[in-house]
């Protein structure tokens, strides 16, 4: 993995519409660069969305944010990771992995990091628009 990289890309409870008490702790060290998107599916897995990575013509909508000063990247990530579930007890299977991504903001690449998700998604319903936050408010319709 790049050390380089300084940009990362959310789509689920890290998001601003949220209300996530660790989105506090994001914008503490990032700040919002805007809409994006990458290449990817989005499945729901109930209390938590799970996003894998695709080479089809598919994508999911997020945002994207960049550090506010590189030196202090290392430290925030890895609390980042531990909120993801990255950093696993040994013995145990961690939730989510942390790679690059090319995240398109106003039609421009930018490598980001992302959270895939490390699991099993079999059985489990795909969000077929890709954006989380308009997908539960459908759903709360219903």
């Amino acid at each position: 993995m790049s050390q380089d990289i300084y940009n990362l890309f959310v789509y689920g409870s890290l998001r601003s519409g949220f209300r996530n008490p660790v989105y506090q702790y994001l914008t503490k060290y990032f700040h919002f660069v805007g809409e994006a998107v990458v290449k990817g599916k989005l499945y729901d897995l109930g209390e938590y969305p799970a996003a894998t990575a695709t080479t089809e013509e598919h994508f999911i909508s997020g945002e994207l944010y960049c550090i506010n000063n590189p030196l202090e990247f290392s430290w925030a990530i890895g609390q980042l990771d531990d909120y993801e579930g990255v950093n696993a007890e040994p013995g145990e299977r961690p939730w989510y992995k942390r790679d690059e991504v090319i995240a398109y903001h106003q039609g421009e690449p930018h490598t980001a990091w992302i959270y895939w998700y490390n699991g099993d998604i079999s059985g489990k319903p795909e969000i077929e628009s890709g954006d989380l936050m308009q997908y539960l408010q459908r759903k709360n319709k219903t």
